[in-house]
């Protein structure tokens, strides 16, 4: 007889609470493998293809496209075993699909998820638990019935621990919408499969009995009555309300979070940037992968970060402890379709120009693309804004939490300047730090800026620590 599993979205690691459904990759009745991707979603940091740590067939699947669940949420059940009735070939796909080690033999799944994966999931077994609360469901049936179950009836003796035996969507939502707890029925289907039949019955039957069903129990939150009071217009009740969620709620958490913990300052300095856009140049007609502005700020802001380290730290609240890092991963912050993210250089102190150059090219590919992993986009150090982008020169950024500073580089424009006492027309940049001041002092970030704004103006100065 098939074992219905039910798998729930799993901790898709850094903390993150909830995803949302991006795209379908199986459709109900569809055989699966085991680890074989059944959904994409969208965390607060990437998108990311689930795989399912069960092979079988699946029988339900929990929301619609666009729907966000929270981790720990069903998000498909998957009939593992023989099917009960069907032909040979039903039986060899099924086989198939099964035939790795976390089906056959229990050696766990190779994908690794928090909670799956790991080894073979255990078989549920009901179990009886008569201090449950009963919820509002079809009345029990009459003296006279026989001893076998039929549609609807209610479950006296046990009640199951594990999925629901479901498929049919709609007799979900029947009964969701109703406020009936599916456990507590016997399904008059194939092992006890529970039809819209069954459902239709038990709320007859609770209909003669003069009870309501619209609340929904407190133990089971995925069939909660929504609340019926009616909303009191206000005066901001107009308008367009836009979720907060996703890369957008992400964001508005971490930069709330800043502002409430990170006492930050911001000091900036204008630089001649003529040299530097010279030394591009001739770095870029010598040959080879063109290299980016942004890889030699980089290179820059690691030379820096070298020699006031302060900067390349966090604070550790609870220990009331200031944490100096040994390496500098670099954040660049990368506007996107989705919104604002920021991928992180690994090791950025360990590269030269041209690997930061490489490594900015694969980050900024993936952020366009979308396929950022979570670890792509975690475990910044230090972070580099180039905001000259969007056309303007100057800004007071927020620090990315729980970094303690921020580097902002200004558009790079024509500008009457004095050189070697003479007025002339330079190309002029305006850079900003925006710093922890709990980690340093203005003396050290003002040193800092600085150092950045001489490598600015004379690159050969980055020639000492090459």
């Amino acid at each position: 007889m098939a074992q219905v599993l039910e798998f729930k979205l799993p901790d898709l690691g850094e903390g993150l609470t909830e995803a949302e459904i991006v795209r379908w990759l199986v459709e109900v009745g569809d055989v699966v493998a085991v680890d074989q991707p059944v959904v994409e979603v969208e965390t607060a940091k990437a998108m990311v293809e689930v795989p399912c740590p069960y092979g079988g067939v699946v029988t339900a699947r929990f929301g619609e496209e666009g729907t966000e669940l929270p981790v720990g949420a069903p998000l498909i059940t998957v009939a593992v075993g023989a099917p009960a009735s069907g032909g040979p070939t039903d039986a060899a796909t099924l086989t198939a699909a099964q035939g790795t080690p976390a089906a056959a033999g229990g050696q766990g799944s190779g994908n690794v998820l928090v909670g799956y994966g790991t080894s073979e999931a255990p078989a549920r077994r009901r179990r009886v638990r008569p201090d449950r609360p009963a919820p509002v469901t079809a009345p029990p049936p009459p003296a006279s019935a026989s001893a076998e179950p039929t549609n609807g009836r209610v479950r006296t003796g046990e009640s199951a621990d594990g999925p629901v035996a479901v498929i049919s969507p709609l007799v979900r939502r029947l009964a969701r919408e109703n406020g009936l707890d599916l456990r507590e029925l016997t399904g008059s289907g194939p092992d006890g499969l529970i039809l819209r039949a069954d459902v239709e019955y038990a709320l007859r039957a609770a209909a003669v009995q003069g009870r309501t069903t619209t609340a929904a129990p407190a133990s089971h939150p995925r069939v909660a009555a929504q609340p019926t009071a009616t909303a009191v217009p206000t005066a901001t009740s107009a308008g367009t309300r836009v979720p907060l969620k996703g890369v957008r709620g992400a964001v508005a958490d971490k930069l709330s979070r800043s502002r409430r913990e990170i006492p930050d300052a911001t000091c900036w300095v204008d630089a001649d940037a003529t040299e530097l856009m010279r030394a591009r140049a001739a770095m870029n007609a010598a040959g080879g992968p063109k290299i980016s502005l942004l890889a030699l700020l980089a290179r820059i802001c690691t030379a820096a970060l070298a020699r006031f380290p302060e900067l390349n730290s966090t604070v550790d609240q609870e220990a009331r402890e200031i944490v100096r890092l040994d390496q500098v991963h670099l954040g660049f912050a990368a506007q996107t379709e989705r919104g604002l993210v920021v991928p992180v250089v690994r090791d950025a102190h360990a590269r030269d120009t041209e690997g930061l150059n490489a490594e900015f090219g694969r980050l900024t590919e993936a952020a366009r693309t979308g396929t950022l992993t979570p670890g792509d986009l975690t475990g910044g150090t230090f972070t580099l804004n180039n905001y000259g982008v969007f056309g303007v020169d100057g800004s007071t950024p927020i620090i990315n939490h729980p970094e303690a500073a921020m580097l902002g580089v200004g558009r790079i424009i024509p500008k009457p300047w004095v050189h070697d006492g003479e007025l002339a027309v330079r190309q002029v940049v305006q850079l900003s730090l925006t710093f922890d001041h709990r980690v340093c002092d203005g003396g050290t970030a003002g040193g800092f800026l600085r150092h950045v704004a001489d490598c600015v103006e004379q690159p050969a100065v980055l020639l000492r620590t090459l």
